[in-house]
């Protein structure tokens, strides 16, 4: 992504390519956490380094991968993808003000700091908020570029989705602190559910959603396509998702799907949305990707090159540890990154 950023200062994708990986210590996990973390559905604790790392075409350079391509037919493909234990891990994206955005994610929103970290000598700092451990809950990952206090988010990224128990409550303490309200409460369009969205200081949109509690109240990242036939098909066979649902809204010209790991009640999903008749959008440079843990890095890579996507950095250790990564963007060209899940946990045993 760095190509996307390159009048800029260093941006915190290609910045954390170059960060020592003794630098930061992360407790040791039990072999009772670890069976509990592999019981289904894992949730993985990813460390700041991991989320981004090596994703960038520069620290891409240079850099091979640790053994040949996976080896595997589309139909075994098929099968794997189902067995593979995947979750959303967290969303990266970048802000101008951390202190203000941090400020108001707690304060707003509910979120908790879960870690901050300044790497001066990169000139960027990094924050986790979210509503729980990041070992068993989606979370935002901010980055603040020292001296960028603006982005461009484009006009592809649509917004991300909160459950609250009551909508008008939290506006109402939105408005106290002085945040911005863009749509007031209400049944969305075409259906009853009680909703609100608000900008944090950014410039991202929020969805409020009324939704009784929930153990994943950041539950949505809302991306625009193309062609969602396409978009569909990819998620469920390269990247394993189930389609949750599917609505169209004719009277509004638009139409959405929802992907995922698991209910929407219980996990996070991705809401993707088709406008009729735009095919392309402006991704711009401030959203950036989301992170999902798999089994086989090399065997994701190809699963992915198969069904349409592109694969911007080959599966392999990142420089300096043994943790696998590997890159890759949708048939739209939105990012995700996949980190190995053993070669995670043996990192938090370290």
């Amino acid at each position: 992504m760095a190509h996307l950023l390159s009048p800029l200062p260093i941006t915190a994708v290609a910045a954390v390519a170059a960060v020592s990986p003794s630098r930061f210590r992360i407790p040791a996990v039990s072999v009772a956490r670890r069976q509990a973390l592999f019981g289904g559905r894992v949730g993985l604790r990813v460390p700041a380094r991991l989320s981004t790392r090596g994703v960038s075409a520069g620290a891409e350079a240079g850099v091979p991968a640790a053994r040949a391509a996976a080896v595997i037919s589309p139909e075994e493909a098929v099968e794997w993808v189902k067995k593979d234990r995947r979750r959303l891990l967290h969303v990266v994206y970048r802000v101008g003000d951390l202190d203000k955005t941090i400020k108001f994610y707690t304060e707003c929103l509910g979120m908790k700091l879960l870690r901050r970290r300044d790497i001066p000598e990169e000139r960027y700092t990094n924050a986790f908020l979210g509503y729980g451990p990041e070992d068993s809950h989606f979370v935002a990952e901010l980055t603040y570029n020292y001296g960028v206090e603006s982005y461009d988010i484009g006009s592809g990224f649509g917004h991300f989705g909160i459950a609250v128990e009551d909508v008008e409550k939290t506006v109402e303490l939105i408005k106290a602190k002085g945040g911005t309200v863009t749509r007031e409460p209400g049944p969305v369009k075409g259906g009853k559910s009680v909703i609100a969205f608000i900008e944090d200081p950014d410039g991202y949109k929020f969805e409020l959603i009324e939704r009784g509690p929930t153990p994943e109240p950041l539950c949505q990242v809302m991306l625009r396509v193309g062609d969602l036939d396409r978009a569909i098909s990819f998620y469920e066979k390269a990247f394993g998702m189930e389609l949750l649902r599917r609505k169209d809204n004719p009277q509004y010209k638009y139409t959405i799907a929802m992907m995922g790991y698991g209910p929407e009640d219980k996990h996070a999903v991705l809401e993707l949305t088709y406008n009729y008749g735009v095919k392309e959008y402006d991704k711009g440079n401030a959203y950036a990707q989301i992170a999902i843990g798999t089994d086989d890095v090399y065997k994701t890579a190809e699963v992915v090159r198969q069904n349409g996507g592109q694969i911007t950095r080959e599966p392999g250790p990142l420089p300096g540890i043994s943790t696998k990564i590997t890159a890759c963007t949708d048939p739209d060209g939105w990012k995700s990154v996949f980190v190995d899940n053993l070669d995670f946990l043996k990192e938090l045993e370290e």
